[in-house]
């Protein structure tokens, strides 16, 4: 069980990837308990500035694990609780990039439309084909991605189960950058290097203001980002990063 997530540390950048190649990827109670957990721990390391999420070429993740649930009856998937985990993983603060190729569906597209850059390679597929089954999107698929492609094209996928292909997917919002199949992977982890030299204080503050803007009206989320503006001015990277921009140099942030 341990195999099926795979960790490591890769300077600042904290890298989670997915190995269930004989499932696709597909995400059961105990594979999401260890993706969340070692986000967590990420997140909590000081020396960790921003986590890389991934899977296979052939499959970012396929979907839920359908046989964790085929005989599984309401008071049971109640009482499992399944989506306490997905709440946890919204609760992470840092930057994260997911780097996505194959099926991404289900599931595995509501986790990828939990992170924050998306890297798709050209052969990435997206879908919410959960109706095919008798169900519905559960964590988030309705929801995210109508405020992400608007309410035509989501009812188009969650109700028609239609896939949209990288290019479609770019062009909708889905998504952040496609790149060659060959190179999603080293793509999305340049940009998390990318990322650990920017101030870490201001990446975490700025994702935060930018996923309050899906909960709030217009003002109350104007005001929310004027406080967080002026609360950066406390931090000594924000001198920092004024002063070298002012004396023409590479600016040094620590987070502090």
């Amino acid at each position: 069980m341990a195999d099926e997530i795979l960790i490591e540390q890769r300077g600042a950048v904290g890298i989670v990837r997915l190995n269930r190649p004989d499932k696709l990827n597909a995400l059961n109670l105990a594979t999401m308990e260890q993706l969340v957990a070692a986000m967590e721990r990420f997140d909590a390391d000081p020396e960790t500035r921003c986590m890389l999420l991934a899977g296979s070429e052939r499959a970012f993740a396929a979907g839920a694990d359908i046989g964790d649930m085929v005989e599984a009856g309401v008071v049971e998937m109640y009482n499992r609780n399944q989506f306490a985990r997905w709440e946890r993983l919204k609760r992470v603060s840092k930057p994260i990039v997911a780097a996505v190729s194959g099926f991404c569906l289900g599931g595995g597209c509501e986790l990828m439309m939990h992170c924050d850059i998306i890297i798709a390679s050209e052969t990435a597929r997206f879908g919410q084909p959960e109706v095919n089954i008798g169900v519905m999107p559960g964590a988030g698929g309705t929801q995210r991605l109508t405020r992400a492609i608007g309410k035509a094209a989501a009812m188009d996928m969650v109700l028609s189960g239609r896939f949209l292909s990288a290019t479609e997917a770019l062009q909708m919002g889905l998504i952040s950058r496609v790149v060659p199949v060959e190179h999603f992977y080293s793509e999305a982890l340049r940009v998390c290097e990318e990322l650990c030299r920017k101030p870490p204080l201001a990446l975490r503050v700025a994702k935060d203001a930018v996923l309050k803007a899906f909960e709030t009206t217009l003002a109350e989320g104007l005001e929310y980002e004027r406080k967080l503006f002026y609360m950066l001015f406390a931090t000594q990277d924000q001198k920092e990063g004024m002063r070298a921009f002012v004396e023409k140099r590479p600016a040094a942030f620590t987070g502090r």
